[in-house]
């Protein structure tokens, strides 16, 4: 049933946009998703969800915020979707399906609408009972290639600008933009369904899923760029879905343990900022103001997915997680375990990120001077691949500081900051190099 668009009044400007932008990042997925199934198209799909997104500008100004802000913009985009197609007659036959039935004929707009309306709220008894899960499969589809697998499932079920993603691939946002128009060109000539898998399917497209979900977790713990580090929204959507996953292949470890991965990253949320906003590192971190119950919670999945056999990339990661949140202080962290986790884990997925994460545990098992040379023979084996990550910089600051050369150290800085986007991490970067003193004067030019 359509969302009623009651107000009480009609609220201020701001208020709408806050409404708006509120919405954008609560509902986009679930918008455009049950929108595909109207579209058929998914570039059609993403045309008519930003649609309703400006339409809804102008309407919640003049009615108000409707209760149901998801409803309204939902029955929106899908009414512009059988608009187009209305309009768009004699190109009916051009376009390519993602879905399996007929797209309705003119004049029928409200019994299709009262449908799919139905089938929402029956949907759960499919196999993939999540709109946005069918999305995130789609997107996942073998033909596709994992990059684009990837940068396709944070446009459209995350709602990332291509410069965001951009950003957290270190690529040029042409590059990314290429990346996922070739990868919605292909969905299209390839026909690819928009439906849930088939059960041999779920197992095929499982560890691509389990990769963007990671990623979308990932960037919403610590965003790219933007005023806040964390995207709760990311995060909370990542661990809906992996729930919904979850329930449908309760016998995946790597599935649990992304679980107990996100939900322990959840629960230290509230103490990774300070009052003003800046990140706080975890070693000043307050534990008693972690969520007790999310902790709980998330170290039970991960024994769980540590049961049975070798553990996975993902089982590797929870448990240096947990490793860090069963630990009653930073200084008691067991930083032996923590190292020999990633060097299993550099074993089962091999990344610079990976390698350089291990060096900064090496500098807390073994001192700065043993980090800052881990950290070093990263640079000089990944220099590349981490050419615009700003954590090498700024990990070779951190230990640079503690080793007491500052002017080194503010060079360092200097470097991270030259790199970093996200302004909660700046203000960190910032303070840190008020600490140790302004770099010299060559240091501005570092990074770039």
């Amino acid at each position: 049933m359509a969302a009623s668009p009651e107000a009480a009044s009609a609220p201020e400007p701001d208020a709408v946009a806050r409404a708006l932008d509120d919405a954008h990042r609560r509902e986009w997925a679930r918008v455009l998703a049950a929108t595909v199934r109207v579209a058929g198209d998914l570039d059609l799909a993403e045309e008519c969800t930003q649609d309703a997104y400006v339409r809804a500008l102008e309407a919640w100004g003049r009615e108000g915020v409707p209760r149901n802000a998801g409803a309204w913009l939902t029955t929106a985009a899908r009414r512009l979707a059988l608009d187009r197609h209305r309009r768009a007659t004699t190109l009916r036959g051009k376009v390519p399906l993602l879905v399996e039935d007929a797209l309705p004929v003119p004049g029928v707009e409200e019994a299709v609408l009262e449908r799919l309306e139905q089938e929402d709220v029956v949907a759960a008894g499919g196999e993939v009972p999540d709109d946005r899960l069918r999305l995130v499969f789609t997107c996942c589809h073998p033909a596709l290639a994992r990059e684009a697998q990837v940068a396709l499932t944070l446009r459209l079920v995350c709602g990332l600008s291509t410069a965001e993603i951009a950003r957290a691939f270190l690529v040029p946002e042409a590059t990314m933009t290429a990346r996922v128009t070739r990868a919605k060109k292909k969905i299209a000539a390839a026909r690819i369904p928009y439906r849930e898998p088939r059960g041999h399917e779920l197992a095929e497209r499982l560890d691509a899923v389990l990769t963007v979900l990671h990623l979308v977790l990932t960037t919403g713990h610590t965003a790219p760029s933007g005023e806040g580090l964390v995207r709760g929204d990311l995060v909370d959507r990542a661990l809906h879905l992996t729930r919904e996953l979850l329930r449908l292949m309760p016998d995946e470890r790597e599935l649990r343990a992304l679980l107990g991965l996100g939900l322990l990253a959840r629960a230290r949320s509230v103490t990774r900022t300070d009052a003003g906003g800046a990140f706080v590192p975890l070693e000043e971190q307050d534990r008693t103001r972690w969520d007790a119950a999310l902790v709980a919670e998330g170290e039970a999945q991960v024994r769980a997915a540590l049961r049975g056999g070798l553990p996975g990339r993902f089982a590797l990661q929870a448990a240096i997680a947990a490793a860090h949140t069963t630990a009653p202080s930073f200084a008691a962290t067991d930083w032996a375990e923590v190292v020999v986790l990633y060097d299993l884990l550099g074993r089962a997925w091999p990344s610079p990120v990976v390698a350089l994460n291990r060096a900064v545990a090496v500098a807390f098992r073994d001192g700065p001077q043993a980090g800052l040379a881990a950290v070093e023979e990263v640079a000089t084996a990944y220099g590349d691949a981490l050419a615009g990550y700003h954590y090498l910089p700024a990990a070779r600051a951190d230990l640079l500081r503690r080793l007491g050369r500052r002017g080194e150290a503010a060079a360092a800085y200097g470097a991270a900051l030259v790199r970093c986007d996200n302004e909660a991490e700046r203000a960190f970067l910032r303070r840190r190099l008020a600490e140790v003193g302004e770099p010299p004067a060559a240091g501005g030019a570092v990074g770039r």
